[in-house]
């Protein structure tokens, strides 16, 4: 069984035991989430789609861990100008295992 989930502006398709980096959720590690944005759930050739969501689905799941992702560097240069800007970030993430689909 599958589901695909929103969370953070993104969609994500998760099966159940899957380990999956998402934006940052405001969540101790071990605590428990559940998603209600469902958009589709599948198993065994059966697909429901949802009108935008699927009615009575959700999705459980744990937080591993609080982390930050590797650093990203923006750098812009505007040639012959002597004018370099060099920038990083590093994108905050949770990390979650998915316990259960419910499918409604």
């Amino acid at each position: 069984m599958f589901a695909v989930i929103r969370t953070g502006g993104k969609q994500y398709r998760v099966m159940q035991n899957d380990v999956l980096k998402v934006e940052r959720l405001e969540a101790e590690p071990g605590t428990t989430i559940t998603f209600t944005d469902v958009l589709a759930v599948g198993s065994e050739g059966k697909l429901t789609i949802g009108a935008p969501v699927v009615a009575g689905a959700s999705v459980t799941a744990t937080v591993v861990a609080q982390d930050r992702l590797d650093t990203v560097i923006i750098f812009k240069k505007r040639r012959r100008q002597n004018s370099r800007r060099k920038n990083g970030h590093r994108q905050q993430i949770t990390v979650l295992r998915v316990s259960d689909i419910i499918a409604a």
